[in-house]
């Protein structure tokens, strides 16, 4: 009996040795997308990412002055629960950045009907984006005087570049902001 489970935890060693090799193999054939993205980029592309509501979120090589229009279409085209208000599709895109497309209405509530309030961060004044609960008085004077030094803002990920807002603050803003009225 003794020899039946020392055979059985070889094979299955010499099993798990050959599927890690296998899948290593299949990664090279094939090509990860995720891996070797890079190796496809060049002088004349830019990679950029594309995440929210659109068909296919991910990572895309296309060519130099590419507009978010093209990076659109690459994805598959905006949901039809795009936000339009909270992207411009004129916009260059730049290699190695990450684009957000918002949500008109929340995601999380299948039957909303009426879109989420938001907030333009290119016309509101201090007192309305202090009202978004994301953002602290100090953020958004902070908002204000950015966009006054900077003029405004062209994508929502440009809130990164204002003092006092990081990523975690981005992720409880982002659906709560738009770019236009």
């Amino acid at each position: 009996m003794f020899k039946i489970i020392i055979g059985i935890i070889a094979v299955t060693i010499i099993v798990l040795i050959v599927m890690a090799n296998v899948d290593k193999v299949t990664s090279l054939i094939t090509g990860d997308a995720t891996t070797n993205t890079s190796t496809y980029e060049d002088s004349d592309t830019l990679q950029v990412t594309i995440t929210g509501e659109v068909n296919h979120s991910g990572t895309y090589v296309l060519s130099l002055n590419s507009t978010l229009a093209t990076l659109l279409a690459s994805a598959g085209g905006a949901t039809s629960n795009a936000d339009s208000k909270a992207y411009r599709t004129d916009l260059l895109l730049a290699s190695k950045e990450s684009y957000y497309i918002a949500p008109l209405y929340d995601n999380s509530n299948t039957c909303a009907a009426t879109p989420i309030d938001k907030v333009c961060v290119n016309t509101a004044d201090k007192d309305a984006l202090d009202d978004l609960s994301a953002f602290s008085s100090s953020v958004a004077t902070a908002i204000v005087s950015y966009r006054t030094s900077n003029g405004d803002f062209e994508r929502i990920e440009e809130l990164k570049n204002v003092s006092g807002i990081g990523n975690a603050t981005f992720e409880k803003c982002k659906n709560y902001v738009t770019l236009s009225d």
